[in-house]
């Protein structure tokens, strides 16, 4: 046998892996483009080892690669993600926020209606008004038809719609059988004479929308989906007919039906979905009335809302038309009233609908306090989780009153919110509805003191470097920064006694593109408040310098 000079060798079966041995060569723990990249090519060699071995970035082999891995780095993250939203910590989206709660029984809060005091003011004195005995007899109706009017947004010149209600001690009359509104004799600013002027009137920004229906038989529990959004918060009024005398009526809304009612309670929730619209959802018997079957429903409700209803005093004057009702025989019904609605007061309290953070933060604390206020971090979370009837919202910290026979009383510091970026003293209506509420759930030895918080507001003078041949784009850069400052001092990022980090500020500016220096000029250190004050801007400006 003569030698050809080759050795052979069956190393390469050794280099075989066997099929029961190939999943021990994957890397689970590879998880993002690189390392996912990276496992792939250890696989294939090591499985695969005299069957591909051109592992060049231009072969076809490794565009294949690199594709499994981008989809893997894909999937994974998507994975991540979908973890992340099963718990509120971690959970970024608002459907995810929204249902987690709706797990403990609590609710996001929708959009928010800017409010103001009103006047209407009648040309002529109607006939029914002249008898001075006849002074709650005596009325004129403002048509649900005539309740919402249109006006020019001062903000983006769009149209902004409001709707006019009546105000009886301190809150918003009740709903009536078709949504009109009476105004009596004695409602007038001077009820012995033949006064034409109430005072007496509020308008809320959003649209009044009605809806009627009749409830069916098969229905176990009964609700309703409203049609139209996005659903202001606290707007939504329920008024039932045709049923028995212990269903009919105005039903009162509730924040959960399940956490404190009784079984002939007539009240309701509105659960609001992820777009802000809304359901009006009903007891069943055991927590909450149920309504007859058969029943008819009338429901108003308003919507709009955020910031854009948020005017200036006296930016209303508009023509209202009203109608004469019947009254002792001096007046033929529907006769046509003419006057005038102007608004009395700035509009204040539009705002957005909750935010995530604002959710994350006081959720849980409601959720623990379980509809009763015991601790100060009860009543922390319920003052700042409060919306009043007029539908605003507010700013509040609680502290324990110390003294030798004071041990009992809490004080509550509390500040009503006007903007997205202002506060203001509470009104008495706000700080009246948040004290009827506490009423219904502190404990009888404890005895809440409303305290008005104390406004720090700031005026700063920043400057920015820039380099030269940005100077074209010095008025987008000082929007943006504009931008940033605004966003700082959003009312939802602020808290009573808390203090003005000027270092803080300017990593918020200085991370802004094209900016390579920041400085606050008007201040030398830190601004610190007291545990009654806020921080609050008032003006700023924006100075350039260029390198």
């Amino acid at each position: 046998m003569v030698f050809s000079g080759t050795v052979q060798s069956d190393f390469m079966k050794l280099v075989k892996i066997p099929e029961n041995r190939k999943e021990t060569f994957v890397d689970f723990a590879a998880t993002d483009f690189i390392s996912i990249r990276k496992s792939l090519v250890d696989y294939i060699k090591a499985v695969y080892p005299t069957e591909y071995n051109n592992f060049s970035e231009s072969d076809l082999g490794m565009m294949l690669i690199e594709l499994v891995s981008y989809m893997g780095s894909v999937m994974s993250m998507k994975s991540d993600m979908l973890a992340n939203e099963n718990f509120l910590r971690t959970a970024k989206q608002r459907d995810s926020v929204r249902k987690l709660l709706e797990l403990v029984g609590v609710s996001m809060k929708g959009p928010i209606s800017a409010a103001a005091n009103a006047k209407i003011t009648l040309d002529t004195a109607p006939s029914s008004f002249q008898p001075a005995d006849d002074l709650v007899a005596s009325a004129i109706t403002l048509p649900i038809s005539n309740r919402v009017f249109s006006i020019q947004s001062p903000e983006d010149g769009g149209s902004l719609s409001y709707t006019i209600y009546k105000v009886t001690n301190g809150d918003l009359g009740n709903l009536t059988v078709n949504g009109d509104i009476q105004l009596y004799a004695s409602d007038a600013d001077n009820p012995t004479a033949t006064s034409s002027v109430f005072t007496n009137i509020a308008i809320l920004e959003g649209v009044l929308i009605t809806e009627t229906g009749q409830f069916s038989n098969l229905d176990t529990t009964k609700s309703v989906t409203l049609t139209q959004g996005p659903v202001v918060q606290n707007s939504v009024e329920v008024f039932l007919t045709t049923g028995k005398s212990s269903t009919s009526g105005v039903w009162r809304r509730v924040d959960n039906l399940y956490s404190a009612s009784g079984a002939s309670d007539r009240i309701f929730q509105v659960v609001h979905n992820n777009n802000y619209g809304a359901t009006v959802v009903f007891g069943d018997g055991i927590s909450g009335a149920i309504p007859d079957m058969n029943s008819v429903y009338f429901i108003t409700y308003r919507i709009g809302g955020g910031t854009r209803g948020n005017i200036a005093n006296e930016v209303i004057n508009i023509p209202i038309t009203l109608l004469e009702a019947q009254s002792a025989g001096f007046a033929v019904a529907g006769n046509n009233i003419a006057g005038t609605l102007e608004n009395t007061s700035i509009g204040t309290g539009g705002s957005n609908a909750e935010t995530i953070a604002h959710a994350k933060r006081y959720a849980p604390l409601t959720f623990k306090r379980q509809d009763r206020v015991v601790t100060l971090e009860d009543y922390i979370a319920f003052a700042n989780s409060f919306v009043s009837p007029l539908g605003s919202t507010g700013k509040a910290t609680a502290l324990l009153r110390e003294g030798f026979s004071s041990g009992n009383i809490v004080d509550i510091i509390v500040l009503e919110r006007a903007s997205t970026f202002q506060m203001k003293k509470a009104s008495l209506a706000y700080k009246k509805a948040l004290l009827e509420e506490l009423e219904k759930k502190r404990l009888v030895t404890v005895q809440p003191v409303l305290v008005d918080g104390l406004i720090r507001t700031v005026d700063l003078v920043i400057t920015i470097t820039i380099e030269e041949e940005l100077r074209t784009r010095e008025e987008q850069i000082k929007g943006a920064i504009s931008f940033v400052i605004l966003d700082y001092f959003n009312v939802d990022n602020w808290d009573f006694g808390k203090t003005l980090f000027l270092g803080d500020l300017n990593r918020a500016i200085f991370a802004v593109n094209d900016v390579r220096m920041s400085k606050i000029e008007n201040f030398d250190e830190d601004q610190q408040v007291n545990h009654h004050e806020i921080i609050q801007l008032n003006n700023f400006e924006i100075n350039v310098d260029y390198i």
